[in-house]
């Protein structure tokens, strides 16, 4: 048995970071059952459940739950503690004996729960992070991220085109020029080890493996990426168009796993260079026509996309050019309610219960 029976964390989460993790952590250590509430505004713009979905893979055996909280933060007013204290309240299924922050406000919080107030790393000494600092330049703090957040933040830029029109040459060429991890196209590894081989017919559930381990592909580099930015070998969209190729038509199923993982950016390659057969390859009598398909498709996408020519080396230059105003524009967060009064908790200390 822990020190404390029920720990209260409280926080935006906006976005998660060590410093929250480390917080949390403690209050683990020290309480048999902590509670962490994550207080969403109507002015942030990071949807709670996700924030809540990435502290319980961080923190599985902490109790994670999300509550609206518009109130304003004046930690001088009488009136707006007690409605953030009543928005914690409704929130708890059980007292709690221990609150833990490492504000000055949880002496009060504390307080008003007729609780141990628990102060973890004050002044942010060991984790010297904040929400506010990540939100202004998050690839500065990217130490700080945990891997889920890491791939939330992270551009996404999609390098796709017919048959041998250099896809993976390019790919490989950001991959490296950036520091990015490999996001190799699953699809080619299927086709070397599909039963059957080449000559049996394609069948729509080949698609479905194809586009989901595609994604999968594409989500485990976001999040193990060192920079704010991941460089994959065609997506799930492309999966789609080989789906009409091969089967004849159109798959709801992996049109609808693509609507949702659009890129930042997609990087058509030109289909101007001679074709090379490597054994995989249908042959170039289709690979036109794929490329119009291609180009048909991006045009009604929704995403920005290019079309790239060229020999290797100014296919190259041209994606730097494009990716770098890309990973320069860091994905941006509302600002939160912002905090007005001071922090002179002496003043309602004693007001409320």
């Amino acid at each position: 048995m822990r020190q404390f029976a029920h720990g209260l964390v409280i926080g935006k989460f906006y976005p998660l970071h060590v410093g929250h993790l480390a917080l949390i952590r403690a209050a683990l250590a020290q309480c048999d059952r902590v509670t962490v509430q994550v207080h969403v505004s109507n002015v942030e713009s990071l949807d709670g459940e996700l924030r809540a979905a990435w502290l319980r893979e961080e923190c599985p055996t902490a109790h994670v739950v999300v509550g609206r909280d518009d109130h304003p933060v004046d930690y001088t007013s009488e009136a707006a503690w007690q409605a953030h204290v009543q928005v914690m309240r409704d929130l708890l299924d059980a007292p709690v004996d221990a609150v833990v922050t490492s504000d000055a406000y949880g002496e009060e919080l504390a307080r008003r729960f007729g609780a141990t107030w628990l102060r973890v790393d004050p002044g942010r000494l060991g984790t010297p992070v904040s929400g506010r600092a990540v939100r202004a330049d998050p690839a500065r703090w990217w130490w700080a991220l945990p891997p889920a957040v890491r791939a939330w933040y992270a551009r996404r830029v999609v390098v796709t085109g017919a048959e041998s029109t250099g896809t993976t040459t390019l790919a490989l060429a950001l991959q490296e020029h950036f520091g990015t991890p490999p996001v190799p196209e699953y699809g080619r590894t299927w086709s070397e080890i599909r039963p059957g081989g080449l000559a049996t017919p394609w069948h729509s559930a080949e698609f479905d493996l194809i586009a989901r381990e595609q994604a999968r592909l594409e989500e485990d580099a976001a999040r193990r990426t060192p920079v704010p930015l991941v460089v994959a070998d065609t997506d799930a969209l492309a999966t789609a168009l080989w789906h009409e190729r091969y089967v004849g038509g159109p798959s709801p199923s992996v049109l609808a796993l693509a609507e949702p993982r659009r890129p930042d950016l997609y990087l058509l390659t030109g289909d101007e260079i001679p074709f090379v057969q490597d054994g995989l390859r249908d042959g170039e009598h289709i690979r036109h026509a794929m490329q119009a398909r291609f180009r048909e498709v991006l045009q009604v996408s929704g995403v920005a996309w290019v079309e790239l020519r060229g020999d290797p080396g100014e296919r190259l230059a041209a994606a730097v050019a494009l990716v770098e105003p890309l990973l320069a524009t860091p994905r941006a967060l509302a600002d939160p309610l912002p905090q007005v009064g001071g922090e002179d908790f002496a003043a309602v200390a004693g007001a409320g219960a």
